[in-house]
């Protein structure tokens, strides 16, 4: 929890009329500023850190900003009483409220997972929602996002009386257990927690399976799932890979405006623009007119929002066989004394990165990106704003609300140290959830390490051939593509060619074709209105708010800019 400046009791009786009024010091999304320290020279605070210890013992200090970098607009008094009715007529889901009333309220949220009550065994987790550190009463259930819900339910039924009556946040109902401390190098298979380690095993088997077989449909491109990424659907019929994608380079190709060149043919990048195309086929299904088809479909209307959300009993994960390049890669014997070269080293490692056909560097670098042909932010960077933002991009937040992960499974077992990818997902963007527009936050996955699905089994020689090959596969495909990262387009031996310009699938024009396609679906005759994919883009306003606010909330706390691609790039049209 970071330092409010102020009494707990003044932050616990602030009314709604004085919420806007707070200082930007006294705020929950308050720029701290972090001293590092290793256990050899940290101050009394970090006395916890075991001697010999490599970890970093980030403390905060109260920092200094000034009103005129504050994101924040007051918000009317009419809207929390409208978030209110609407959430006891049954138009908002809970978990969604709870953020909105935060939003409002200017108070600091986290639904945290902690231990079960009443002495109850079995597959459940638990989870209590946290509002400016009062903790509320646990809810349980036996998935993640029921087990939310609920949390998100027993608080919105302590707070909502006393904001009606008294126009103030009440304390904490009952005794209610701790939130779980935030744990490192931790293995989903290995956890004290039941739950957590079947549905860890459940998503392993799943994903062993499906990789397994799709290698199997092409063996010679085996050596292509060195590095892996997939998403899996959690439904209450089990789990399910929807999306997979191999690769670990960016193309060396020239910008231009034509839409059908890949840029960055990471795993996870590839991946996650195939499971943006599982989103577009289930919207597909959702606008059919077919009531059967719709039932299939992953998503349901909001009458609150007019969009389309996941159906509730679904929870979405991502797996990668290595952690992503850039800022979760911090080198696990940095030492970390503040005035040092290292701590100078740390703080190139936790900036903004960027990738230039594979190689990574750092914003603050010298190197000269401006002239280079095609520079794209690094995966871990990437991780970073999907989760801010959500992993359906700007073109389907015209039809679907933001979806987030809720879990990151890590496959390397010589992976013991996750603190990079815990500071870069989690907190380097802690604070900004107040600044955002309605509906978008900081969803904070569970960052857990398994053992890899496929582990590489391919000699140098075959390593060395297919280095550029990527793959990419997604539900409902019939075959996979192979794409070669480098020039950005499929090769001529793929088993799925989209046509003898060999425009990858993945590519941003496909992207515009489907999008076209809901939109008359749909009949959304402003979106069809777009005369090219920059515009169709720059529509989805909150999305581009939240985009703007997120990348001038990092620059902010001193992570750097994030890199810009020109636009001419989305200056093309079907």
């Amino acid at each position: 929890m970071l330092q409010r400046g102020r009494s707990y009791y003044m932050s616990r009786g602030t009314r709604f009329s004085c919420a806007s009024d707070r200082s930007v010091a006294g705020r929950p999304g308050s720029a701290p500023s972090f001293t590092f320290y290793s256990a050899s020279d940290s101050p009394a605070k970090s006395s916890e850190v075991p001697t010999g210890s490599s970890c970093i013992s980030i403390v905060p200090v109260p920092c200094r900003v000034t009103t005129c970098c504050d994101f924040t607009d007051s918000k009317p008094k009419v809207e929390l009483k409208e978030l209110i009715k609407r959430y006891k007529r049954g138009e908002t889901h809970a978990v969604s409220a709870l953020h909105q009333l935060s939003q409002v309220l200017q108070v600091q949220l986290e639904i945290k997972e902690t231990v079960t009550t009443g002495n109850i065994t079995g597959l459940y987790f638990a989870f209590c929602a946290v509002i400016d550190g009062v903790v509320h009463e646990t809810g349980m259930g036996v998935s993640k996002k029921e087990a939310k819900a609920k949390a998100a339910q027993l608080a919105l039924n302590n707070i909502i009386p006393a904001l009606e009556k008294d126009g103030v946040l009440p304390c904490a109902m009952g005794t209610v257990p701790p939130p779980l401390p935030v744990k490192e190098r931790v293995s989903a298979l290995s956890e004290p927690f039941p739950g957590r380690v079947v549905y860890g095993k459940n998503i392993f088997t799943s994903l062993k399976e499906m990789v397994t077989k799709l290698m199997a449909s092409c063996a010679e491109l085996s050596v292509c799932a060195s590095t892996v990424a997939a998403f899996v659907v959690q439904s209450s019929s089990g789990f399910e890979v929807v999306a997979v994608g191999t690769g670990d380079i960016n193309t060396k190709e020239s910008t231009a405006p034509n839409g059908r060149v890949l840029h960055d043919s990471h795993a996870v990048v590839t991946a996650r623009r195939s499971l943006m195309r599982y989103f577009y086929r289930h919207l597909l299904l959702f606008f059919s007119k077919n009531k059967a088809l719709e039932e299939k479909s992953i998503f349901q209307h909001n009458e609150t929002t007019k969009h389309l959300t996941m159906k509730s009993d679904i929870t979405l994960h991502l797996y990668m066989n290595q952690l992503p390049k850039g800022p979760s890669q911090i080198p696990s014997n940095l030492r970390l004394n503040p005035l040092s070269i290292s701590a100078w080293e740390l703080h190139n490692q936790l900036s903004l990165h960027g990738t230039i056909e594979g190689k990574v560097f750092s914003v603050f670098s010298t190197f000269d990106h401006s002239a280079s042909k095609v520079v794209s932010m690094s995966a871990t960077d990437k991780i970073t704003q999907w989760q801010v933002l959500g992993f359906q991009g700007a073109l389907l937040s015209h039809f679907i609300e933001p979806i987030y992960v809720s879990s990151i499974f890590i496959g390397s077992e010589g992976c013991g140290d996750t603190r990079g990818m815990e500071i870069s997902v989690n907190q380097r963007v802690d604070g900004v959830t107040s600044r955002l527009p309605m509906y978008y936050c900081v969803y904070r996955p569970h960052i857990l390490v398994v053992p890899a699905v496929m582990p590489p089994a391919a000699s140098v020689d075959q390593m060395s051939a297919q280095k550029t090959l990527c793959i990419n596969w997604c539900q409902g495909d019939v075959s996979l593509e192979v794409v070669d990262g480098l020039q950005g387009k499929s090769v001529e031996e793929s088993p799925f060619r989209s046509g003898p310009a060999l425009a990858s699938r993945l590519c941003k024009l496909a992207m515009l074709s489907r999008f076209s396609l809901v939109a008359r679906e749909s009949q959304r005759e402003d979106l069809l209105a777009a005369v090219s994919y920059r515009e169709a883009k720059m529509m989805a306003k909150p999305y581009q708010e939240a985009k703007s606010v997120l990348k001038s909330y990092l620059a902010l706390k001193g992570y750097g800019s994030w890199i810009e691609k020109p636009p001419v790039s989305d200056h093309f049209s079907i």
